[in-house]
């Protein structure tokens, strides 16, 4: 007799249960054993990212089976919005997605599009091949898939904050992510995420997709501006990445045993 399974809740599924915020880090270096490190850290979240990454499909699927283990649920950002990227992504058996740099309504509803079977999308079936259904042994996988899937997009330019309540409008978006990082570059301050101009928008941007009763989702490294933002109402704050993790703590190390007087004993 075969197996039947379930799939874990979405993270949208999971932001709505929580009475707190979320903290999640970044998985960037393509690594599954780094996605496990992260995953088994007792944080919220892992971000798969794919687009300032060397990861392609298959570090994302090893990624994910390495997650899978761990009572923390896997966010991944595919390069782009593409359509057969997304399919791919999906098939892999991602159920959580961020998609970068979508600038309007028009692109966020193109990108809902994408995540969704026919009739309510143009998603390729290819359900019985993926281990989205795992292989088909989710049953009904192809009826409720809609409901196994969180959709977030990325707002991260001078034009996406313009556009804003007309992307929160765009059914089938689950909610934004700010990335103050791009932003700040879009705003004409590149490298100056703390700028008070890029703050107000984040925090306008906050208020506005809470007001539409989505959740907000944003990147702050920074203790006071993860503190900042969770303030503002943020669902879901990124707190860490691995490589800048492992970059700062083998700077400490370096400083702690390299820069002293007499350090070559």
């Amino acid at each position: 007799m075969p197996i039947r399974m379930t799939l874990p809740p979405t993270l949208g599924a999971r932001i709505a249960a929580s009475d707190r915020t979320l903290f999640g880090a970044w998985s960037c270096a393509g690594s599954a054993t780094n996605a496990e490190i992260v995953a088994g850290s007792g944080l919220d979240v892992v971000l798969i990212d794919a687009e300032h990454s060397p990861a392609g499909l298959e570090s994302i699927l090893a990624q994910l089976q390495a997650v899978a283990a761990y009572p923390v649920t896997a966010l991944v950002r595919p390069p782009s919005g593409d359509t057969v990227t997304l399919k791919q992504v999906l098939d892999l058996g991602a159920q959580n997605l961020v998609v970068p740099m979508v600038d309007t309504a028009e692109q966020a509803a193109e990108i809902v599009r994408a995540v969704h079977y026919p009739p309510l999308g143009v998603r390729g079936v290819g359900s019985a091949l993926a281990r989205s259904s795992r292989w088909n042994r989710v049953e009904g996988y192809l009826a409720g898939a809609s409901s196994t899937i969180s959709l977030f997009v990325q707002v991260e330019s001078a034009t996406a904050i313009a556009n804003l309540e007309q992307i929160l409008a765009v059914d089938g978006v689950d909610g934004v992510f700010f990335g103050p990082a791009d932003l700040a570059a879009s705003m004409g301050l590149l490298g100056q995420q703390e700028h008070p101009d890029v703050i107000g928008a984040v925090l306008a941007g906050i208020a506005a997709t809470t007001a539409a009763g989505k959740p907000s989702v944003v990147n702050a490294f920074a203790p006071a501006a993860a503190d900042r933002y969770v303030d503002a109402g943020a669902a879901l704050v990124f707190v860490g990445a691995d490589v800048a993790l492992l970059a700062r703590a083998t700077e400490a190390l370096a400083d702690r045993y390299l820069t002293q007087e007499g350090s070559g004993r």
